[in-house]
């Protein structure tokens, strides 16, 4: 339907309408894509988070239903009437710091990620949803640009895959790389980010990050000077979110 921009109800109403010319091409360079594996969320330039709408491109990760879990947690911690200040390291196409923005009405939210190109798509996301007003996009390496500023809470989605390990072709072949793999261990970023999330805490706040499959004994062991450490299952029961409060 969106490759020959008609919708579901004209479709059922009009059994008897042919493709144009232009939209048997279009449909035809959209099947030849997906049967080369690129993901279908890169074919038609948009997917769903958190019951939003995001813009998506290959400069971005592309949004998981998993990822819902850590915007769940966060906003089970926080109060939609009190003004609380929210970095989201590693923003990507926006999805988490806009679904907290959106909300959370009196939240301000600093989004950071190290390419400038996924900021674009994340500023875009934000004007979409109203809410490019609290967001701030900042070009950083994890926490660096904003060295001296204070949050209520720092969330991520950071790389966590293993250099070595194996993914679907379609992940593998079309998503940003800088987005997916970590390094070696899968926890490199995790032991970068966990301490400069300590200097930009409010004591007594909290962390919330993004795990992969089988780091939950490492990440205890990575948060043991934190106080309140818990993980959220996703709706397998794999640990998929780790949370920590900062020790006051």
């Amino acid at each position: 339907m969106r490759a020959v921009e008609w919708d579901r109800a004209w479709l059922l109403t009009h059994p008897e309408a042919e493709l144009t010319v232009e939209q048997a091409a279009n449909f035809e360079g959209w099947v030849q894509r997906r049967a080369r594996q690129e993901p279908v969320q890169y074919i038609l330039g948009e997917t769903e988070f958190y019951g939003l709408t995001f813009k998506v491109t290959p400069d971005v990760l592309i949004p998981r239903p998993e990822t819902e879990h850590l915007v769940e947690a966060a906003l089970e911690r926080l109060r939609p009437d009190t003004e609380v200040r929210i970095c989201d390291v590693g923003t990507g196409s926006g999805a988490i710091a806009v679904a907290l923005a959106h909300a959370l009405p009196r939240a301000e939210v600093t989004a950071l990620d190290i390419s400038a190109a996924a900021l674009e798509i994340a500023k875009e996301n934000a004007a979409r949803h109203g809410v490019a007003g609290r967001v701030r996009f900042v070009e950083s390496d994890l926490l660096s640009a904003v060295r001296g500023e204070r949050f209520d809470v720092v969330v991520s989605n950071p790389p966590y895959v293993r250099d070595d390990e194996v993914l679907e072709t379609q992940v593998r072949e079309f998503e940003p790389r800088a987005a997916l793999f970590a390094g070696p261990t899968g926890l490199e970023v995790y032991e970068r980010l966990i301490p400069e999330a300590r200097e930009a805490l409010v004591p007594g706040r909290w962390l919330l990050m993004e795990i992969g499959h089988g780091q939950r004994d490492a990440l205890a062991n990575l948060l043991r000077d934190w106080d309140g450490v818990e993980f959220v299952a996703d709706l397998q029961g794999i640990p998929r979110v780790a949370i920590a409060q900062l020790r006051g």
